[in-house]
């Protein structure tokens, strides 16, 4: 792994800094996290397929607004808040108690062999089968390749509907790799770590609060509808879930060992945390309060769920996280990638195909269909393209230089 070392801020020694969080210390709980979130996500999406319009509306596949308020409660910004914590941990640690950094070239390299092969290989092989004569719909392909589909209010759902969101992701790498070395620049002048610590969290509070203030403006002074997808889909509206993940991060570095909670104090914050979940879904319409906002305010109550997972003691027994741990929840996470590019084109096959009921009656039956296939595509998927794409990370040394496979051996 390629580093630039970073010194340690004035006034630090290394015995005065708290003891940085293990950033896999809690690695199958956030796995876990990931495999039930992508889950979610399969079952949203064939709840939405089996939604029927006439002259009095929408009507969803069960016509119960509490089982409706459970299936629709979006996972989205779990997704953006764990990996924003993820990849601003080392950033954190260096800019509070100093320590060294990837380069932006290492960050970028690394994040590009962890989504592009999978993602180039699902849109090319989805959009050609939906274009069977060229030149097609060359302006979706040119969108999905180059992550700016989110800006086209025609095709951002196009070809792959949900990786609208790696638009967002890929957005993010970017911000980071541009903000976390200035982050940590500034702090190395600071004497206090209070300071540093203060710096970092006010930075993060900005970019949840400039978000806040474009969607305020959008739909309350121009009046913007809530169908206008690239306003309320795009960075500029959706960073507030990037933001709370840096704010996580930041924060756990900053209290180290100190403070971790019981068992018995997490549990009450972990149930607030999915109650204020559940009525955000539960109270969104089209337009209100709670729609116009659901985003912002989700990414701060997943910041506590996580929080009550990530910063517990070590011998403390947590009743979910069990859970979280079962295997067969973690070998859903590892494969959450893989899944979520392809269940989606699955399901549409599938229905295509008359391999599903038809009619709202047949909803539970297909999305035990969906879940099936999608699940042995997402497995094959995963150690077929994605593992094997992970190891082009051997390409480059400790140094982030290119490897030498074939060393002279007269030196």
């Amino acid at each position: 792994m390629s580093t630039l070392t970073v010194a340690r801020p004035a006034g630090v020694s290394e015995a005065a800094a708290p003891a940085p969080p293990a950033s896999r210390g809690r690695a199958l709980e956030l796995q876990g996290f990931r495999g039930l979130a992508a889950l979610s996500t399969v079952l949203f999406h064939v709840w939405q397929e089996y939604y029927t319009y006439d002259a009095a509306g929408a009507h969803p596949p069960v016509e119960s607004p509490w089982v409706g308020a459970l299936v629709s409660l979006e996972v989205i910004d779990l997704f953006f808040v764990m990996s924003a914590y993820l990849l601003t941990l080392s950033y954190a640690r260096a800019a509070i108690d100093g320590g060294s950094i990837r380069t932006g070239k290492t960050f970028l390299f690394r994040r590009a062999i962890r989504i592009l092969p999978l993602y180039f290989l699902a849109v090319l092989v989805v959009w050609a089968s939906r274009n069977p004569t060229l030149p097609g719909d060359w302006r979706d392909l040119v969108g999905h390749l180059t992550f700016t589909h989110v800006f086209d209010q025609e095709r951002i759902f196009y070809t792959l509907g949900p990786t609208w969101s790696l638009s967002l992701e890929v957005a993010f790498y970017l911000a980071l790799v541009a903000l976390g070395p200035l982050a940590v620049r500034v702090c190395r002048g600071l004497a206090t770590r209070r300071a540093r610590v203060a710096v970092c969290l006010s930075g993060c509070a900005a970019l949840f609060v400039l978000p806040l203030v474009w969607i305020s403006v959008a739909h309350y002074v121009v009046g913007v509808p809530h169908t206008d997808w690239p306003v309320y889909f795009g960075p500029q509206a959706r960073f507030g879930g990037f933001a709370a993940g840096m704010a996580l991060a930041v924060l756990l570095v900053a209290l180290g060992e100190r403070g971790k909670l019981s068992a018995r104090a997490t549990v009450p914050l972990a149930v607030v945390a999915l109650a204020g979940l559940y009525a955000l879904s539960y109270l969104s319409e089209a337009e209100n309060f709670a729609h116009t906002f659901y985003h912002p305010i989700a990414a701060l109550l997943w910041f506590a769920l996580l929080y009550a997972t990530l910063h517990v003691r070590a011998r403390e027994q947590v009743c979910w996280h069990g859970l979280l741990r079962a295997r067969w929840v973690t070998a859903v996470g590892l494969i959450s990638y893989s899944l979520y590019i392809w269940h989606e084109p699955v399901m549409l096959q599938l229905i295509k195909s008359g391999l599903v009921p038809t009619g709202q009656a047949g909803f539970p039956f297909a999305a035990l269909i969906v879940l099936a296939v999608a699940l042995a595509v997402g497995t094959a998927s995963y150690w077929l393209v994605e593992y094997p794409g992970s190891l082009l990370g051997k390409a480059k040394d400790g140094r982030g230089a290119a490897r030498d496979f074939y060393p002279d051996p007269t030196r």
